[in-house]
């Protein structure tokens, strides 16, 4: 996947059609420093902009493969513009998200891109463990990654607030504030 050339269409087509998004995903967790390969590209969209997003997404060739209340899947038959998925941001704590997103610069700072805040990427990780226990290891590995590297620099009140509400208290407790002792 040209991640550069894909991303560039879709950030200028996001403003163009005022769409609110956030990076999240592989690509987001490498911005905030934890290095991980991946092979797609992740948004946090508002539902109410999918109808913008389904047209941006089928006029640059993309095939939307699977939709759901929750979250949308666009495939390029190109190898080279490959995956694109969206989670659909309706709920008060994803829309809180998108608010939080920061803005960073990549590519060499040739292009600016809205994404998620660690605290946020934590939560996501966490309620992607809970849907499913299998996926235990890795997102684990980018939790603790991205605790590592922020440690007390993160809003620790929030990210209590995600253990909390996916009833790992105490996960929380061994990762933060076994941490802090």
């Amino acid at each position: 996947m040209d991640f550069k050339s894909v991303l560039s269409m879709l950030i200028k087509s996001f403003e163009k059609n005022n769409i609110h998004y956030a990076l999240m995903g592989g690509f987001a967790l490498g911005l905030w420093g934890v290095g991980r390969t991946t092979v797609d590209i992740d948004f946090l969209v508002r539902r109410e902009d999918m109808n913008g997003i389904d047209r941006i997404m089928h006029d640059a060739g993309y095939e939307c493969k699977y939709s759901s209340e929750n979250v949308s899947q666009y495939v390029s038959p190109l190898k080279v513009f490959g995956e694109v998925d969206f989670l659909h941001a309706f709920r008060e704590a994803s829309l809180e998200m998108l608010q939080r997103a920061e803005e960073k610069e990549i590519f060499d700072e040739l292009l600016k891109i809205t994404v998620l805040k660690p605290e946020d990427l934590i939560g996501l990780k966490l309620q992607a463990i809970k849907n499913d226990p299998l996926r235990w290891r890795n997102d684990m590995a980018d939790i603790e990654s991205l605790i590592n590297i922020y440690g007390r620099k993160l809003d620790l009140s929030l990210v209590k607030k995600y253990f909390l509400i996916f009833d790992m208290e105490n996960l929380y407790i061994k990762l933060i504030e076994g941490k802090n002792k």
